[in-house]
């Protein structure tokens, strides 16, 4: 791998682990990394991020923060201390993005942030499997896709070209508003 944000992760772990006097702990490299990724990649850490950077309205960060301190409260408490360190990370993070919003904005559109909400869902989807079955995925590495899906958005204004069968689902769900549950069992089962 070029880039390997996933040891670079982990070696910073190593290093808070080591100079925060954590040596004797055998969980804080994954506490950090974990809570590091779940706090960072979620939705409501980019759009508030550019929402402080471009409005200066950082309710949503400061609605993020209080979320976030309930969270880590509970990861510390399963996965040891790391966890604690990973506001640093966080913090670091949601700087840059707000630093850079100016700069971001303009490549912005609704359909960018969809992708950045999907694909920032399937992140944590991805630190979540590896609560449970550790190392099955390594969604540091995954973080790229963050900046390919806003990229495959194109610039606010165009329209992708999508297969046919695609238009015609969308087609469909505009003209019926949406299926009703009524309408979704029709749809599996026609009647008779």
């Amino acid at each position: 791998m070029v880039i390997n944000i996933d040891a670079r992760f982990d070696d910073l772990g190593k290093w808070l682990r080591d100079h925060t006097g954590s040596s004797g702990d055998p969980r804080f490299v994954d506490g950090f990394v974990t809570a590091s990724l779940t706090l960072s990649i979620g939705a409501m850490a980019i759009v508030g991020s550019i929402q402080d950077g471009l409005a200066g309205d950082w309710s949503t960060l400061a609605l993020k923060g209080s979320i976030d301190a309930i969270i880590v409260c509970a990861m510390t408490a399963s996965m040891g201390k790391g966890c604690i360190f990973s506001a640093l990370s966080v913090s670091v993070f949601q700087g840059l993005v707000t630093a850079l919003a100016t700069l971001i904005a303009p490549a912005l559109s609704d359909a960018a942030l969809a992708n950045l909400t999907l694909v920032g869902s399937a992140l944590i989807f991805c630190v979540g499997i590896n609560v449970i079955w550790p190392r099955t995925f390594k969604p540091a590495n995954m973080l790229p896709a963050v900046l390919i899906a806003a990229a495959c958005a194109g610039p606010p204004g165009s329209r992708l070209k999508w297969p046919k069968a695609w238009l015609r689902l969308e087609a469909w769900f505009k003209r019926s508003q949406g299926p009703t549950p009524a309408r979704g069992l029709a749809l599996i089962a026609p009647p008779g």
